[in-house]
């Protein structure tokens, strides 16, 4: 997908960066140290992808991608402030440099200059689609923040979550190639559903990650889920899985009374002993494959084989 998108990435690195540009040096600053940060830039690629995909020839899908990257970096500073986070893609949160109120104004103004480009754009379509995903990614992380530290959280509340703050976004990206290239209604689904299922199995693995690997690969704290008390899937199985005693832990762990390296070292192993990583990390793959399954009604060819690729690698990070 990198190759793929390599050419029109250019073209949205370049309208991200002039559009980033504002007369209070704070302002770009603060955006540059997250935009510039060694992000994936998954989402903008899975527009331009999607472009590919369907044969579109034009250059309206740029602005776009771009608009999408602004409102990942936006609820990206909005997110680390609402968690308390300390690291970003390896290095410093832009809160703990800048503090929380300019990071929160700085990801307003990512906002905003997302729906700058988005009216550019033209397109009501569009619009509704992105401003849409957006609401559904705010609805997505207060619900989060509802369940947080309640040890009751099923699965299905789960998936409902991070279909809503990781997929939305995922799958309004994937969907909006096909608006632009003004392809039939089971092409635009197709590339939504797409979006969707991969947005769902890339947030599960996160998920995962954090209980299966060091910093580095996070690019953040291994154990920031469990010390926040996030109901996430490794949780939510090993607690269903566990006896009466490792229940008790698991309560103790999410109202936030077991948080020290010795409660993460024994959390983890609980999760290895119910499987619940390996069954995470299924899921993931169930939802990867649906992604695949959604782009079968396109032509093969080197656009489709590389959006194939995208959801195996998705699932397959942290080995």
């Amino acid at each position: 997908m990198l190759s793929l998108t390599a050419a029109g990435m250019n073209c949205v690195n370049a309208v991200i960066l002039d559009r980033m540009q504002s007369e209070i040096p704070l302002i770009p600053r603060l955006a540059g140290h997250l935009i510039s940060g060694g992000g994936k830039r998954l989402r903008p690629m899975l527009t331009l992808a999607g472009a590919e995909l369907v044969g579109y020839k034009g250059t309206r899908h740029h602005k776009l991608a771009a608009a999408v990257e602004f409102i990942h970096t936006a609820t990206l500073l909005h997110d680390d402030v609402v968690d308390g986070s300390e690291l970003r893609r390896g290095k410093a949160a832009a809160n703990i440099i800048f503090g929380n109120p300019a990071t929160v104004l700085v990801g307003d103004f990512l906002f905003s200059r997302a729906f700058e480009l988005m009216t550019e754009d033209g397109s009501l379509r569009v619009l509704s689609i992105l401003s849409r995903a957006s609401a559904i990614i705010a609805e997505g992380e207060v619900s989060q923040l509802s369940v947080q530290r309640q040890i009751n959280t099923s699965e299905e509340q789960y998936l409902h979550i991070i279909g809503a703050k990781t997929a939305a976004l995922f799958s309004a990206a994937s969907q909006i190639s096909a608006v632009v290239a003004e392809c039939s209604e089971e092409q635009e689904r197709a590339l939504e559903s797409y979006g969707r299922n991969l947005g769902v199995a890339f947030q599960l693995v996160d998920d995962a990650i954090d209980y299966d690997s060091d910093a580095a690969e996070m690019g953040k704290e291994q154990g920031d889920d469990f010390r926040e008390g996030k109901m996430t899937l490794p949780v939510i199985l090993a607690y269903a899985r566990g006896d009466e005693q490792e229940r008790q832990f698991w309560k103790s762990a999410i109202i936030g009374h077991r948080t020290s390296d010795e409660d993460l070292a024994h959390a983890i192993a609980l999760i290895a002993k119910h499987n619940a990583l390996e069954d995470t990390r299924e899921r993931a793959r169930h939802f990867a494959h649906r992604a695949i399954d959604a782009i079968s009604i396109f032509p093969d060819g080197k656009a489709r084989a590389a959006m194939a690729e995208a959801a195996q690698f998705a699932v397959a990070r942290g080995h």
